[in-house]
């Protein structure tokens, strides 16, 4: 009797309707949770724009090329107020990462895809790195989606802090991890290809679905949004895209002797290598390349290749023919014809724009570049916030070298950029 006359007031009206309305808001908000994006997920906080509070540098005038601003840059860097500037340290990062969502919503990682195609494709990366951890960081960020991959390959010169903290960063992020194999790297030896060859074992083994592969060093930057490398990557239609080009005959020596690292060094023996075990000729390349799953496995499994790279690690800088060879032999997935005619030179592959001294000029006079706006570093420009103007405007998908060190406006600037183009698309 009791139970029924609590059970009549309980949802006679008004009671009933307020038990109702109270269900329904239960179950709405329920929905929206599942469904709504974090607060960091929205664009206002995913902006990079001002991200530098203490600078009065104008990036949109940088990337126009504005000459006043540049120079502003140049005359920035040189203040006792910058080169004072607070620096994040192995250690900062090791106590950040210690708090994974703090960390993720504080730099401002992308952690939903921004379209349905670029979900439908992910890439895989190997990223080879020994040291700038901040550095490690603004790249790993610019290039971070949540269906891609990235394994990280750590130096073992290294210092220990430097492995913890890009340890933190990858715990963070279920599809970022470290190599499970580490190399000491020595400078044009084999252990450079072993490195990328260690993340190629891990990122086949871990997951079936990325469709093409990339590689890239600590001082590498992006200059194409995800979206565009997508579409680039879509354009191949299961083709590689490196530099590989007739063998010069100064680069000869560097396979024709055996090689061996004596105290940390690249050294030549003087002793004379057997003719490499191939019926096609070695190609000269880079130590970066743009090659398909199928690639990889081919090079992972297939006994010829296995014999080939065998044959090759005591030579000088296999990383710029190996892949530059494995790219011309007919069998290969997604290979080129051996024809001189298909020979593609580092401006006409995709991989990476690099700047050589050597190479750097008046354009209108046949260059292939102007002059570097930063500095030198063995032959190689390193990019000043001047070079970004035009260097936008080439079809490569990365570019080398970028030092925080150097021209911290031309890393900041190219981040803002990129990061501003890829939100357009949730705008619409």
């Amino acid at each position: 009797m009791l139970r029924k006359l609590l059970r009549r007031r309980l949802f006679s009206y008004p009671t009933k309707y307020y038990f109702l309305f109270l269900v329904f808001s239960l179950v709405a908000f329920s929905v929206l949770r599942i469904y709504q994006k974090p607060e960091f997920l929205s664009i206002e906080h995913l902006d990079l724009v001002g991200e530098n509070p203490n600078s009065n540098i104008n990036c949109t005038k940088v990337l126009q090329g504005d000459v006043a601003e540049i120079e502003k840059v140049k005359l920035e860097i040189l203040t006792v107020q910058f080169g004072r500037r607070p620096r994040w340290t192995t250690y900062d990062y090791i106590n950040m990462t210690s708090d994974c969502t703090s960390f993720i919503k504080r730099r401002k990682y992308i952690v939903e895809p921004l379209s349905r195609e670029e979900a439908e494709f992910p890439i895989a990366y190997s990223i080879v790195v020994h040291h700038k951890i901040e550095m490690f960081d603004r790249l790993l960020r610019a290039i971070y989606m949540p269906q891609n991959f990235y394994c990280i390959h750590v130096d073992k010169k290294s210092e220990d802090s430097f492995l913890a903290a890009v340890t933190g960063i990858a715990s963070c992020f279920s599809n970022v991890f470290v190599a499970s194999q580490l190399e000491t790297v020595v400078y044009a030896s084999w252990s450079r290809v072993q490195a990328d060859l260690n993340c190629m074992r891990d990122l086949h083994k871990r997951n079936a679905g990325w469709k093409y592969l990339i590689n890239l060093c600590g001082m590498d930057f992006p200059i194409k949004t995800n979206l565009e490398i997508v579409r680039k990557l879509k354009s191949l239609v299961g083709e590689n895209n490196l530099e590989t080009e007739r063998m010069p005959s100064h680069k000869k020596e560097r396979w024709k002797k055996h090689y061996e690292v004596v105290d940390g060094k690249l050294t030549n023996t003087g002793t004379d290598k057997v003719q490499p075990p191939l019926e096609t000729p070695l190609f000269s390349g880079s130590a970066y390349f743009v090659v398909s799953r199928k690639y990889v496995e081919y090079v992972l499994e297939n006994e010829k290749i296995q014999k080939f790279m065998e044959w090759a690690k005591d030579t000088y800088s296999p990383d710029e023919y190996l892949w530059a060879t494995i790219q011309r032999i007919p069998e290969v997935p997604g290979s080129l014809s051996l024809s001189h005619k298909y020979d593609m030179s580092d401006m006409q592959a995709i991989a990476r724009f690099v700047k050589w001294q050597y190479f750097e000029g008046d354009v209108y006079k046949g260059a292939p570049y102007p002059p570097c706006n930063g500095v030198h570093v063995r032959s190689v420009c390193v990019f000043g916030a001047g070079d970004l103007n035009w260097i936008l405007r080439k079809h490569h998908l990365f570019a080398n070298k970028f030092d925080m060190d150097i021209d911290l406006f031309a890393i900041q600037c190219l981040d803002e950029h990129l990061r501003l183009k890829a939100l357009e698309t949730l705008k619409h």
